[in-house]
Protein backbone atom coordinates (compact mmCIF):
# COMPACT_ATOMS: atom_id res chain seq x y z
CA UNK A 1 0.00 0.00 0.00
CA UNK A 2 2.98 2.48 0.61
CA UNK A 3 4.23 1.90 -2.47
CA UNK A 4 1.17 2.32 -4.40
CA UNK A 5 -0.02 5.51 -2.70
CA UNK A 6 3.24 7.20 -3.60
CA UNK A 7 2.18 6.63 -7.55
CA UNK A 8 -1.79 7.47 -7.23
CA UNK A 9 -3.27 10.90 -7.72
CA UNK A 10 -5.68 12.44 -5.22
CA UNK A 11 -9.22 10.80 -5.11
CA UNK A 12 -11.19 9.84 -2.05
CA UNK A 13 -10.74 6.35 -0.90
CA UNK A 14 -13.60 4.12 0.51
CA UNK A 15 -12.80 2.56 3.60
CA UNK A 16 -14.72 -0.05 2.20
CA UNK A 17 -17.22 0.20 -0.61
CA UNK A 18 -17.71 -3.91 -0.64
CA UNK A 19 -17.03 -5.36 2.55
CA UNK A 20 -17.17 -4.02 6.11
CA UNK A 21 -13.57 -3.12 7.00
CA UNK A 22 -14.06 -3.86 10.99
CA UNK A 23 -15.48 -7.19 10.64
CA UNK A 24 -14.71 -9.39 13.87
CA UNK A 25 -11.48 -10.75 12.37
CA UNK A 26 -10.07 -7.14 12.18
CA UNK A 27 -9.41 -7.09 15.81
CA UNK A 28 -6.62 -9.96 15.54
CA UNK A 29 -5.13 -8.89 11.90
CA UNK A 30 -5.51 -5.09 12.32
CA UNK A 31 -4.96 -5.11 8.72
CA UNK A 32 -7.57 -1.49 8.81
CA UNK A 33 -5.03 -0.23 10.99
CA UNK A 34 -2.75 -1.09 9.07
CA UNK A 35 -3.64 0.66 6.37
CA UNK A 36 -4.58 4.01 8.55
CA UNK A 37 -1.08 4.12 9.55
CA UNK A 38 0.15 4.61 5.49
CA UNK A 39 -2.43 7.18 4.76
CA UNK A 40 -2.41 9.39 7.04
CA UNK A 41 1.01 10.29 5.77
CA UNK A 42 -0.96 11.44 3.00
CA UNK A 43 -4.01 14.18 1.41
CA UNK A 44 -6.53 11.44 0.32
CA UNK A 45 -10.18 12.23 1.57
CA UNK A 46 -11.15 9.37 3.26
CA UNK A 47 -14.50 7.59 3.48
CA UNK A 48 -15.03 5.11 6.21
CA UNK A 49 -17.62 3.12 6.43
CA UNK A 50 -18.51 0.26 8.53
CA UNK A 51 -21.30 -1.44 11.27
CA UNK A 52 -18.91 -1.87 13.81
CA UNK A 53 -17.79 0.20 17.23
CA UNK A 54 -14.98 -1.62 16.88
CA UNK A 55 -14.04 1.95 14.69
CA UNK A 56 -13.27 3.81 17.51
CA UNK A 57 -10.41 1.54 18.44
CA UNK A 58 -8.86 3.46 15.97
CA UNK A 59 -10.13 7.09 16.80
CA UNK A 60 -5.90 8.21 17.20
CA UNK A 61 -5.44 7.35 14.18
CA UNK A 62 -8.69 8.70 12.15
CA UNK A 63 -8.37 11.85 14.28
CA UNK A 64 -4.75 12.40 12.67
CA UNK A 65 -6.56 12.36 9.04
CA UNK A 66 -6.65 15.66 7.03
CA UNK A 67 -9.98 14.84 5.09
CA UNK A 68 -12.11 12.17 6.95
CA UNK A 69 -15.50 10.86 6.99
CA UNK A 70 -17.13 8.02 8.95
CA UNK A 71 -20.31 6.52 8.56
CA UNK A 72 -22.10 3.92 10.84
CA UNK A 73 -24.87 1.72 8.94
CA UNK A 74 -27.46 1.67 11.20
CA UNK A 75 -30.75 -0.20 9.27
CA UNK A 76 -33.21 -0.40 11.93
CA UNK A 77 -33.34 0.44 15.57
CA UNK A 78 -35.18 -2.79 16.65
CA UNK A 79 -31.96 -4.60 17.63
CA UNK A 80 -33.47 -8.08 17.46
CA UNK A 81 -34.48 -8.02 14.11
CA UNK A 82 -30.84 -6.66 13.71
CA UNK A 83 -29.81 -9.56 15.21
CA UNK A 84 -31.48 -11.75 12.52
CA UNK A 85 -30.28 -9.89 9.83
CA UNK A 86 -26.62 -9.36 10.69
CA UNK A 87 -26.04 -11.81 13.61
CA UNK A 88 -22.08 -11.16 13.53
CA UNK A 89 -22.27 -7.07 13.53
CA UNK A 90 -22.00 -4.62 16.23
CA UNK A 91 -25.60 -3.77 18.34
CA UNK A 92 -27.89 -0.53 17.58
CA UNK A 93 -26.48 1.18 20.51
CA UNK A 94 -23.05 0.48 20.55
CA UNK A 95 -23.35 1.84 16.88
CA UNK A 96 -24.68 4.60 18.27
CA UNK A 97 -22.55 6.00 20.81
CA UNK A 98 -19.73 5.21 18.10
CA UNK A 99 -21.55 7.80 15.83
CA UNK A 100 -21.81 10.02 19.04
CA UNK A 101 -18.03 9.40 20.06
CA UNK A 102 -16.77 10.58 16.94
CA UNK A 103 -19.12 13.67 16.36
CA UNK A 104 -17.73 14.20 19.70
CA UNK A 105 -13.85 14.19 18.61
CA UNK A 106 -15.02 17.16 15.96
CA UNK A 107 -14.92 13.97 12.91
CA UNK A 108 -17.16 14.32 10.36
CA UNK A 109 -19.77 12.02 10.58
CA UNK A 110 -23.11 10.29 9.05
CA UNK A 111 -25.67 7.80 9.29
CA UNK A 112 -26.40 5.25 6.58
CA UNK A 113 -29.85 4.12 7.04
CA UNK A 114 -29.87 1.16 4.56
CA UNK A 115 -30.71 -0.90 3.10
CA UNK A 116 -34.06 -0.02 5.88
CA UNK A 117 -35.76 -2.74 7.13
CA UNK A 118 -39.11 -2.16 5.89
CA UNK A 119 -40.93 -3.29 9.03
CA UNK A 120 -40.82 0.26 10.05
CA UNK A 121 -43.56 1.95 10.19
CA UNK A 122 -44.00 5.53 9.05
CA UNK A 123 -45.38 7.16 12.57
CA UNK A 124 -42.18 5.74 13.83
CA UNK A 125 -39.99 8.09 11.93
CA UNK A 126 -39.91 10.72 13.92
CA UNK A 127 -38.35 8.92 16.63
CA UNK A 128 -35.75 7.57 14.22
CA UNK A 129 -35.14 11.08 13.33
CA UNK A 130 -34.35 12.67 16.70
CA UNK A 131 -32.07 9.33 17.25
CA UNK A 132 -29.83 10.31 14.75
CA UNK A 133 -29.68 13.21 15.09
CA UNK A 134 -28.36 13.44 18.78
CA UNK A 135 -25.50 11.63 17.97
CA UNK A 136 -24.11 14.77 16.47
CA UNK A 137 -24.25 13.38 12.96
CA UNK A 138 -24.96 16.34 10.33
CA UNK A 139 -25.81 13.77 7.66
CA UNK A 140 -28.72 10.54 6.88
CA UNK A 141 -27.97 8.86 3.73
CA UNK A 142 -30.83 6.29 3.10
CA UNK A 143 -31.69 3.50 1.07
CA UNK A 144 -34.39 0.77 0.41
CA UNK A 145 -33.74 -3.42 0.66
CA UNK A 146 -33.22 -4.43 -2.79
CA UNK A 147 -34.28 -7.84 -4.10
CA UNK A 148 -31.67 -9.41 -5.97
CA UNK A 149 -31.54 -12.74 -7.00
CA UNK A 150 -32.02 -14.93 -4.25
CA UNK A 151 -32.46 -12.46 -1.61
CA UNK A 152 -36.04 -12.82 -0.98
CA UNK A 153 -35.76 -16.88 -1.06
CA UNK A 154 -33.21 -16.40 1.42
CA UNK A 155 -34.75 -13.76 3.82
CA UNK A 156 -38.31 -16.38 3.72
CA UNK A 157 -36.37 -19.01 5.24
CA UNK A 158 -34.99 -17.31 8.11
CA UNK A 159 -37.00 -14.60 9.07
CA UNK A 160 -40.33 -15.13 11.31
CA UNK A 161 -43.26 -15.72 9.50
CA UNK A 162 -44.98 -12.27 10.79
CA UNK A 163 -41.74 -9.80 9.65
CA UNK A 164 -41.82 -12.09 6.16
CA UNK A 165 -45.42 -10.79 6.01
CA UNK A 166 -44.72 -7.49 6.03
CA UNK A 167 -41.35 -7.68 4.09
CA UNK A 168 -43.40 -9.26 1.42
CA UNK A 169 -46.30 -6.65 1.72
CA UNK A 170 -43.65 -3.61 1.45
CA UNK A 171 -41.28 -5.19 -1.02
CA UNK A 172 -43.46 -6.69 -3.34
CA UNK A 173 -46.51 -5.21 -3.18
CA UNK A 174 -47.04 -1.14 -1.68
CA UNK A 175 -44.32 -0.12 -4.23
CA UNK A 176 -44.74 3.21 -2.78
CA UNK A 177 -43.97 2.41 0.75
CA UNK A 178 -40.34 3.79 0.58
CA UNK A 179 -41.17 6.65 -1.36
CA UNK A 180 -43.20 7.74 1.34
CA UNK A 181 -41.23 6.49 4.40
CA UNK A 182 -37.99 8.81 2.65
CA UNK A 183 -40.02 11.46 1.79
CA UNK A 184 -41.05 11.69 5.86
CA UNK A 185 -37.69 11.71 7.03
CA UNK A 186 -36.41 14.00 4.56
CA UNK A 187 -38.82 16.50 5.20
CA UNK A 188 -37.91 15.67 9.09
CA UNK A 189 -34.06 16.00 8.45
CA UNK A 190 -35.10 19.76 7.36
CA UNK A 191 -36.35 20.41 10.57
CA UNK A 192 -33.23 19.35 12.31
CA UNK A 193 -30.67 20.84 10.40
CA UNK A 194 -29.64 17.47 8.97
CA UNK A 195 -28.62 17.18 5.36
CA UNK A 196 -30.62 14.34 3.70
CA UNK A 197 -29.48 12.21 0.35
CA UNK A 198 -30.91 9.15 -1.13
CA UNK A 199 -28.12 6.78 -1.77
CA UNK A 200 -29.01 5.66 -5.28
Amino acid sequence: LAKELKKKRCGTIGISTVTDPYQPIEKKYRLTRLCLEQLIRYDFPIDIQTKSDLVLRDLDLISQLKNVEVGLTIPTLRDEERKMMEPKASSIEKRLRAVRALSDRGIKTYIFFGPAYPTIEIDEVEELVEIFYKTGTNTLIVDSLHLKSGVWENLEKNLPNEIVSIYRKRLLSDKDYYNKLFEKIKRLCQEYDLKFERAF
